[in-house]
């Protein structure tokens, strides 16, 4: 059952990620990318990690997913079309399927075989996300809120013009 769970969840994946990269709308990328993250909470439910999976979806599936499209309605709609036409679209393809026999190579060659699961306890995750990783979460929470304010002006600036 967990075996045919995490294949499920996997196909998910992928298949909102073709749906990203494929589609010609951007708010439905941004909506094939919250069913992407959202099947990724799933896998990590399926792996027994259940804090990493509310994390997935409060910050990446809520949060993100907003500026997003915070970003997108920020945006002139009437550039979309000469943005969309890219000719450079065969050198990312020959781009990504590098990467991915890559990362496929690397994965036959290491793979490991992992036979027990444990569980983290929640206080020594907490422990850690509070000292070491505090400053690192910090860090990117300031990016995105500089981000999201930077999208804000540019957009503003290019309606006065």
């Amino acid at each position: 059952m967990t075996w045919f769970l995490f294949i499920l969840l996997s196909v998910m994946v992928i298949g909102g990620g073709l749906g990203v990269v494929t589609t010609r709308n951007v708010v439905h990328a941004c909506l094939f990318l919250l069913f992407s993250l959202l099947a990724v909470a799933g896998l990590y439910v399926v792996l027994l990690a259940e804090f990493l999976a509310v994390v997935q979806i409060f910050i990446y599936g809520g949060a993100i997913i907003i500026v997003l499209l915070f970003a997108i309605m920020l945006t002139r709609s009437e550039e979309y079309p000469s943005i969309s036409d890219n000719s450079q679209w065969p050198l990312a393809v020959v781009a990504g399927l590098a990467l991915f026999s890559l990362l496929t190579a690397t994965f036959v060659v290491n793979s490991r075989s992992f036979e027990v699961m444990h569980r983290v306890a929640l206080t020594d995750l907490g422990r850690n996300l509070f000292t070491d990783w505090a400053l690192p979460f910090e860090i990117a929470s300031i990016v995105l809120l500089l981000a999201l304010i930077g999208s804000i002006v540019i957009a503003k600036v290019e309606r006065r013009r």
